[in-house]
């Protein structure tokens, strides 16, 4: 999460890491939905307190703080799951550099969507890999949205999704004007 949004290019790298665009994200959703919980992961779920009241930079700066040793995705989920959690909508951001527990053909990520749709039929996840590469810790589905880079047209974007109004990546991008 350490590397830069953009990835390394050539007089185009960015100075702002995966993490700060994370962190933004979480911070952004939560000062908007102030009932959302945000559940940082690294190698498991980090315990924090955020003021969902408020401004967007102490918790997008508090939740930047967090960073390394390692990115498992289906951490706040296997939490979720452990405290038979209410879910309607997960939104995971990561740098696509995640674990990709491959056991019987499912990312352990999927292992534990799975678990939650079973007691959450209507529930939905988003998953913005801001540095998309070929693959993906959620397979789609129609209450799976994948998303590949960051702009600001992701809130957007994820915002449609959880209200019914695009069922999937191929509609967003049929509907997005060039």
């Amino acid at each position: 999460m350490a590397s830069p949004a953009t990835g390394y290019r050539k007089g185009a790298t960015s100075k702002v890491s995966c993490n700060d665009v994370a962190a933004l994200v979480a911070a952004a959703m939560l000062r908007t939905n102030r009932d959302a919980r945000v559940l940082p992961f690294e190698v498991d779920v980090v315990p924090i307190t955020l003021d969902p009241f408020a401004r967007l930079a102490v918790n997008t700066a508090k939740l930047a703080a967090i960073g390394g040793g390692g990115t498992s995705v289906s951490a706040p989920l296997a939490m979720l799951n452990a405290e038979r959690a209410a879910v309607d909508l997960v939104v995971i951001v990561s740098d696509n550099q995640s674990w990709v527990d491959n056991r019987g053909g499912a990312t352990a990520t999927m292992r534990e969507w799975d678990k939650i749709v079973r007691r959450n039929p209507r529930a939905k996840l988003v998953c913005v890999d801001i540095q998309p590469h070929g693959s993906t810790q959620a397979s789609g589905r129609p209450e799976i949205l994948n998303v590949g880079g960051f702009s600001d047209a992701v809130f957007d974007t994820i915002a449609r999704f959880a209200n019914g109004e695009a069922r999937d990546w191929v509609s967003v991008v049929n509907e997005t004007e060039v």
